[in-house]
């Protein structure tokens, strides 16, 4: 018989529609938070080809999803930081004037319709996975253990421009802070409540 998974106080708005136009900065972590995309050096983050690859496919989220915007984003050692936002277009006409493909393929073809702020981040979960798998075999990058993501992540809908400018100045500035920043095992400052759910 399986083991009931703990459970897990939701973070998400109860009345907030997650697929409604606005601007969403998102945390996914690596399982046990361990330092598989890089290192830091000199409060820089040194991407290695693991690391590369998850900003390569946060990058895809436009061709997949076409009325998402992939913008600012770091990868960090064991997690990575990034804002998504989703804008309002007519449904079935991409921003190039192209129409959608319909249903949600897993070969990476476009998505038809808004996209839920879940469904984005489970695709980049999926493709970021498989291809470490792939190159775990190939290449040698360091297996995991079950999965490479934690199952679960932190978003924040950000209000106004306010918010915005000091969210991208965070993730900006995410490197020079790794020595403090509670994702880093070494770290003794803790993470704030609402993160601190997905650490586990």
């Amino acid at each position: 018989m399986r083991a009931r998974l703990p459970s897990r106080r939701s973070i998400r708005l109860p009345d907030h529609d997650y697929s409604t136009p606005g601007a969403y900065f998102v945390t996914i972590c690596v399982q046990r938070r361990l330092c598989l995309f890089g290192t830091i050096a000199d409060e820089s983050i040194e991407l290695n080809p693991a690391g590369h690859a998850a900003e390569r496919w946060w990058r895809e989220l436009p061709e997949k999803f076409p009325t998402v915007e992939a913008k600012d984003v770091v990868v960090m050692p064991n997690h990575l930081h990034g804002i998504i936002g989703i804008r309002d277009d007519d449904v079935g006409v991409a921003p190039c004037g192209r129409p959608l493909e319909t249903g949600a393929q897993k070969d990476g073809r476009p998505h038809r319709g808004a996209p839920t702020l879940a469904r984005i981040i489970n695709w980049f979960k999926t493709m970021t996975t498989n291809e470490y798998i792939r190159q775990v075999n190939a290449s040698g990058w360091p297996p995991f253990s079950a999965r490479l993501w934690q199952r679960g992540y932190f978003e924040h809908v950000i209000r106004n421009a306010t918010e915005l400018r000091t969210i991208r100045e965070y993730i900006a500035k995410n490197p020079e802070r790794w020595a403090s920043d509670p994702q880093n095992s070494a770290s003794r400052v803790s993470a704030n409540p609402a993160q601190r759910e997905w650490l586990r």
